[in-house]
């Protein structure tokens, strides 16, 4: 295997994308920057996903908590107030998942959800199922929808920068540390 081989497996295996199609909620990993929520209000305004979950309570780039952004943003882009579930806790993907997962339960029921867009930044998508996989009833499907932001690494340039191969190393060594401690559902 050569260099661009290695890569091409790298970026296979993170950078998980879906077609966009009909879901029952779409479930929105949040991080400091608002675009892992960009795919979940294209998906709302079309018509394809009528709720949206938030989940995320670090600080964002503002300093104010993830969700708190994440909600400004989506009322602002013409999301209503009633189709947003907001997840405040979590510091981390494991607690995006569980807490998110919970509130799914404890709101909404399972026997609602039979899909979820899973909206993340686009390096971050694999594991995001991956936990996600954990927290939720097998059957429901999962669909990816990472986000198209310029300003995210892609997959065909992160190992241009040392930002880039620094983020998708870090990624895989996450990944590891997960499985190591049971934090993985199958995919």
């Amino acid at each position: 295997m050569d260099l661009y081989d290695s890569r091409r497996a790298i970026s296979d295996f993170l950078f998980v994308k879906s077609q966009p199609e009909q879901v029952d909620l779409a479930f929105v990993f949040c991080s400091p920057t608002i675009s892992s929520l960009h795919p979940a209000i294209s998906l709302y305004k079309a018509g394809l996903a009528p709720r949206i979950l938030i989940s995320g309570g670090g600080p964002s780039i503002d300093g104010a908590p993830e969700w708190s952004l994440y909600r400004a943003h989506a009322l602002a882009s013409g999301v209503s107030e009633d189709a947003l579930l907001l997840e405040k806790a979590a510091s981390n993907t494991a607690e995006n998942a569980a807490l998110g997962a919970a509130l799914i339960s404890s709101e909404l029921g399972w026997e609602s959800i039979r899909s979820l867009a899973v909206c993340a930044k686009p390096f971050h998508m694999r594991r995001a199922i991956m936990t996600l996989r954990k927290h939720i009833p097998e059957d429901v499907m999962l669909i990816a929808q990472p986000t198209d932001d310029p300003g995210d690494i892609s997959a065909e340039t992160w190992w241009q920068t040392a930002r880039g191969r620094k983020r998708i190393y870090t990624e895989l060594g996450k990944i590891s540390d997960y499985a190591l401690k049971g934090d993985l559902g199958d995919v």
